[in-house]
């Protein structure tokens, strides 16, 4: 798994799906095992609104691949690859322990959506629909000794050039 390249091509990247839209608990990649594992319950009621992954061969600030939330009608499972277009990136700030760091979400969509088709970035989406995936990500982390703040939704071109900066694989 980890050794799937960042970019399927100049347009596309790869994602990898780790906990699947409706699910009411947040999975995780293990990649010394090669399996996915339970990483927390989430509160009573809450689900996850679309597909929740990462991008392969990327390594952000919290020493983890690069999150990502591939926003399209289907659901899918646990390791499954998608060829996605980034739409845009939600710039986080986590507090953790008293330490700082990003925690960055990309947003994507499947290169065989029919959202493909019309979103094209992220920053399009109703304001109630970014003030709702801003609301998620805060309950998500509400059980937990985290504090998140927003430092702003950007465009593809920001997500971009965040992925290829991250990237740990050259295409």
């Amino acid at each position: 798994m980890m050794k799937l390249p960042t970019w399927a091509d100049k347009k596309h990247i790869y994602t990898v799906i780790e906990t699947p839209r409706g699910s009411s608990c947040k999975m995780d990649f293990d990649p010394e095992f090669d399996v996915f594992t339970l990483a927390k319950p989430l509160m009573t009621g809450l689900t996850y609104p679309y597909d929740w992954g990462f991008i392969p061969s990327t390594a952000a600030e919290d020493g983890d691949p690069l999150d990502v939330l591939v926003i399209h009608d289907a659901k899918t499972y646990p390791g499954v690859v998608l060829r996605c277009v980034p739409v845009g990136i939600l710039e986080v700030e986590q507090t953790k322990k008293g330490k700082k760091e990003r925690n960055d979400r990309v947003f994507a969509v499947p290169d065989r959506s029919p959202l493909e088709t019309d979103l094209k970035d992220i920053r399009h989406l109703p304001s109630r629909a970014r003030e709702e995936l801003e609301q998620f990500f805060l309950a998500t982390d509400a059980l937990e000794d985290k504090k998140l703040e927003f430092l702003g939704w950007r465009g593809p071109g920001h997500a971009i050039k965040k992925i290829k900066r991250l990237s740990t694989s050259r295409r």
